[in-house]
């Protein structure tokens, strides 16, 4: 059985159907569950290829758990960044850094959903656990 995740990222949207189809055009996410009926989406679940991945939902309703669209910011762990820029900027992602070698050794671009989430994609896996 493979590794669980354990830390959901979470994030609401104005049109949850339209972010869902952004995010997996532009950025390579795997749709794999969505809850909800006609515009609504009450729960969905993306999934990283890398692994992990991310929660979401329609922005509206009376849930206890509402953060205003277009609020959400990530860092993602690619192996590609310069595949997947292009991937991002070809679907319409606004491009706010173009990729770029840093100081700690990543490879990184950020950029923008139509929704106002921030993305940031890098080669950074983080330090492994002490």
């Amino acid at each position: 059985m493979g590794r669980m995740t354990y830390v959901w990222p979470t994030l609401q949207a104005r049109d949850a159907r339209a972010l869902i189809r952004f995010l997996v055009d532009a950025f390579g996410f795997v749709e794999n569950v969505v809850h909800g009926e006609g515009d609504r989406v009450d729960h969905a679940q993306l999934d990283w290829p890398l692994g992990g991945g991310i929660m979401l939902g329609s922005g509206s309703g009376s849930s206890t758990w509402q953060l205003p669209p277009g609020t959400f910011g990530a860092y993602v762990v690619t192996d590609d960044v310069d595949k997947l820029h292009e991937r991002a900027a070809a679907a319409g992602a606004e491009i706010l850094k173009a990729p770029a070698d840093t100081d700690y050794g990543s490879r990184d671009f950020t950029a923008r959903d139509p929704e106002g989430n921030l993305w940031s994609f890098g080669t950074y896996p983080g330090e492994p656990r002490k």
